[in-house]
């Protein structure tokens, strides 16, 4: 029996594209399981993602390679190519954002179905990039500061690498990358943000048990790779450094008061005329740094996806704890402003836009100041050995931005164009935005000094550089 044309369900170009590489890929499995959006996020529902497929991976013992369950998403990408989603564009240009998500997680003995939260974290992922536009990259990183299956997983946070196997692909609609989660945890995430996370990724891949060359997650790891490898710390450090860091921005609790060095004392109080403050106190908020890339604007989408309260909180806390990595690599980095042209804080990261931002005329005010004293809370004061090291010495900048308002503070390198800075002026306010020219002397300094900056370090600690008329006070968090 034979149907008309327009009664047979044909699958849209993006999608069959997408299901053509993957029977490639499994082609015992044409069938997998889904996870399926009930409502399609162009007919108002809150899931991004209209499929989420979940394939059985036999491993390979050769490689070392653990039975696992392959997640991959299907929405990032333009699916449909009618603008009901995505914008439409060329073949020769990204597909809808460009990337689809996947996930290995290793298959516990005897387990006959794979466990369904890794979709419910890709839908969040795939909802934070719908909600800011910023795209997710292989090198990236993601602080979750939550075990991913929601249990008591040392397994917390997030790596991004291309997908081993998946790779790239063209469509009809255009280039999409399978960007794979690699579960890691805390010290694997802090190594990755001193570094750069493909470094990480080349480090895991190497080590016994951190889920080889396919990057497996195994959420019962109990050990990190420096202490399954001890030769891994000192890779680390040897990257850093010869590469230095990728991270240029992180959120923090920062504040800074126009000050004589000889008069600091850890319990100075705040100049109100100054605006900022060199203790902590409210104010502007910050996120890190946005990605390189241009964001899309999906004009027309009928309903944004909806992001549950739980969501919002872990979100932002990802967000707030220094996100994403910066993928600028030119050494001669141009400064650019972290804030609008209409004098605003950029918000594009940040979910809270209940913040009203400084009026453009207060932006425009630029202070060339005598001296300066900082305050950082000790979460992001254990930063400034990575923002001299692993910025600064490399010709670098780094910014802290204030989770409390619109403050931002800027160490640059003496070659750091687009700056406010010079040598003859090395501390510039610019309406919120706080700029320190750190010359190579100073910033000597500061790396030996900061050697005595740990955790266990007696708060609150004032490090002083009265040559250089700077103090800087690190209080608790």
């Amino acid at each position: 029996m034979s149907f008309p044309p327009n009664i047979l369900s044909v699958t849209p170009p993006g999608l069959d594209s997408l299901y053509s590489l993957c029977r490639r890929v499994y082609p015992n499995q044409p069938n997998p399981l889904q996870v399926t959006a009930l409502v399609k996020y162009w007919l108002g529902g809150p899931d991004p993602l209209d499929y989420i497929s979940m394939y059985s991976h036999q491993g390979d013992a050769e490689t070392k390679t653990p039975a696992h369950w392959h997640y991959i998403s299907f929405g990032l990408s333009d699916l449909h190519g009618d603008g009901r989603v995505h914008e439409v564009s060329g073949n020769d240009s990204p597909s809808g954002f460009g990337f689809e998500l996947t996930f290995r997680l290793r298959r516990e003995p005897g387990e006959t179905s794979p466990p369904t939260w890794p979709a419910a974290l890709m839908q969040a992922l795939a909802k934070y990039v719908f909600q800011s536009g910023n795209i997710l990259c292989s090198g990236d990183h993601v602080s979750w500061h939550n075990a991913l299956d929601n249990g008591e997983s040392r397994i917390q946070h997030m790596l991004m690498t291309e997908d081993p196997v998946l790779g790239s692909l063209q469509t009809p609609l255009g280039q999409v990358t399978f960007i794979q989660i690699v579960g890691v945890c805390q010290e694997e995430l802090q190594a990755a943000q001193r570094w750069n996370g493909k470094g990480m990724i080349d480090i895991l891949k190497q080590t016994d048990g951190a889920g080889g060359p396919w990057l497996v997650t195994d959420m019962r790891r109990g050990e990190s790779i420096l202490e399954l490898d001890v030769c891994v710390q000192e890779e680390i450090e040897l990257g850093i450094e010869t590469d230095g860091s990728d991270l240029s921005g992180v959120s923090a609790r920062c504040s800074w008061v126009e000050s004589d060095p000889d008069q600091v004392s850890p319990c100075s109080t705040d100049n109100e005329d100054s605006g900022e403050g060199g203790n902590l106190k409210e104010g502007p908020a910050i996120k890190p740094e946005n990605h390189n890339q241009s964001t899309k604007s999906h004009v027309g989408s009928p309903i944004p996806p909806a992001v549950s309260e739980e969501e919002r909180i872990r979100i932002k806390s990802e967000l707030r704890k220094g996100l994403l990595s910066n993928r600028s690599k030119d050494s001669n980095d141009r400064l650019s402003s972290p804030f609008d042209s209409n004098g605003n804080s950029c918000r594009k990261n940040s979910f809270d836009d209940s913040s009203q931002g400084l009026e453009s005329t207060e932006l425009m005010r630029t202070r060339r100041l005598d001296g300066l004293h900082l305050t950082f809370n000790l979460e992001s004061g254990l930063l400034l050995p990575l923002a001299i090291r692993g910025r600064v010495q490399h010709g670098r900048h780094f910014t802290f931005k204030s989770v409390l308002g619109d403050t931002a503070i800027t160490l640059v390198a003496s070659n750091v164009t687009g700056t406010f800075v010079t040598a003859d002026n090395p501390f510039v306010a610019h309406g919120p935005w706080l700029q320190v020219l750190v010359s190579e002397d100073l910033a000597q300094q500061m790396s030996e000094s900061f050697e005595l900056l740990t955790n266990e370090i007696s708060l609150p600690k004032v490090f002083t550089w009265k040559g250089h008329k700077l103090a800087i006070t690190i209080v608790a968090d």
